[in-house]
């Protein structure tokens, strides 16, 4: 199935195909809940979080919850991306929301019971990051079963543009509910997994695929077909390198203190930056997609990324600081949403939860090594250097990907590639 063949994507009133993605009912509900869902980590992330201080006062153990959610991805990348080709998409969402409701539970009754013991903490982490992992490729790939090719730019749009006012106000509210009540933030946690796991079983079904034997050739057929797809491959590793260099956000807290001097104020108000940046882009590009030229632009995005972490990392000024976080998120945006377009059009139907895993995978990882990258670069040779460093390395990965790939180079219209 195409993504112009999706089943549920037939507006109510039986006009002809439109490019808004808010005009198809399955893409409203798949909308609102993958905002709770998003909404519902956010919060839980910031209570565990202070759970965890509030036992160990132990920084490295508050970094290892991260990298605990993280790890099973990467681990079970061949089975998570086959299952979401081979299953019920929706019941992979549905189901997945409930585990993480349960786990969102099991934190709470750790939390009650008042256990001072911090491995039942990471042991239910362990269990939500293996239902994140499945959850990941179903959720990108259910989006174009969803809509017809015309609107599935402008869902990508409206994906992003929920998912960083979730990220930018999930925290935010997440510390206010665990400083009203620590229980108040799991329980509406667990309440916002639970009601966007109904609305995902809502969603019209969609048209059933075909089955496929379970091989060792189906589920190492992501990465061939990753492979042998120049602007697939272009696209996803542009944006895995350009992320793994540009890890200017972990050395935001020594920026603020040592370089800016504002305190942790002005890291809250530093880190908002990027977010602030891609939310607005994200919005402009709901009503203002990329219509031409989209290879080209896709790489002036990421020059224009690594030059806005230049001149972050050689400011001295807060409003100048600020200004370059706020270019990069919004550039940031740019390259992701004509990175996911492409990959959703060139990639089949029963391929694309496959495609999915591999791409999530590559960049969580490359937010992983970009951070390693960063910090093992500060405390070699200094902050500025590190970031500085990365961002001319943006720029020159930009300029060689541009050589290396000009079937990417030359994609114009997002729309006509099917």
């Amino acid at each position: 199935m195409t993504v112009s063949d999706a089943s549920a994507g037939t507006p109510a009133n039986g006009a002809p195909p439109s490019d808004r993605a808010f005009d198809y009912y399955g893409y409203r509900l798949y909308w609102v809940a993958r905002f709770l869902l998003v909404f519902a980590i956010q919060v839980l992330s910031v209570s565990v979080g202070w759970q965890i201080y509030d036992l160990t006062r132990d920084p490295f153990l508050l970094g290892l919850v991260g990298l605990v959610q993280f790890l099973p991805a990467p681990i079970l990348v061949l089975v998570t991306g086959s299952v979401a080709d081979r299953l019920n998409r929706r019941i992979i969402m549905a189901s997945c929301m409930a585990v993480e409701a349960l786990c969102a539970l099991a934190l709470l009754t750790i939390l009650h019971q008042g256990l001072t013991a911090v491995w039942p903490v990471y042991a239910v982490l362990l269990v939500f990051g293996i239902a994140r992992a499945f959850m990941g490729p179903a959720v990108q790939s259910l989006m174009a079963n969803l809509v017809p090719q015309t609107a599935l730019a402008n869902a990508i749009a409206l994906n992003s543009s929920s998912f960083q006012v979730a990220t930018i106000i999930g925290p935010t509210a997440g510390g206010l509910l665990y400083g009203v009540s620590s229980e108040l933030a799991y329980v509406v946690s667990i309440l916002f997994f639970l009601s966007a796991g109904v609305l995902t079983l809502l969603i019209p079904k969609p048209e059933k695929r075909a089955s496929q034997p379970v091989t060792t050739e189906a589920l190492f057929a992501g990465f061939r077909y990753i492979w042998s797809q120049p602007i697939v491959l272009g696209a996803l590793s542009l944006d895995m390198i350009a992320v793994m260099l540009g890890g200017a956000i972990a050395l935001l807290p020594v920026f603020a203190r040592d370089i800016l001097d504002v305190g942790p104020w002005g890291l809250g108000a530093l880190r908002s930056s990027v977010g602030v940046g891609a939310l607005l882009m994200s919005l402009w590009l709901i009503n203002n997609p990329v219509r031409d030229h989209a290879g080209l632009t896709m790489f002036a995005a990421v020059a224009v990324y690594g030059l806005a972490i230049v001149v972050f990392g050689l400011s001295t000024l807060v409003w100048l600081s600020v200004l370059a976080l706020v270019i990069m998120g919004a550039a940031d945006m740019v390259s992701v949403f004509i990175r996911q377009t492409l990959i959703q059009l060139k990639t089949p139907d029963d391929l694309r939860g496959r495609v999915s895993a591999v791409n999530m995978t590559f960049i969580g990882a490359s937010n992983e090594l970009g951070e390693f990258r960063a910090g093992t670069m500060a405390a070699g040779f200094g902050a500025v250097p590190a970031v500085v460093i990365g961002g001319v390395g943006a720029l020159l990965t930009a300029a060689a990907w541009a050589r290396m790939f000009p079937d990417l180079r030359n994609v114009r219209h997002l729309d006509r590639m099917n």
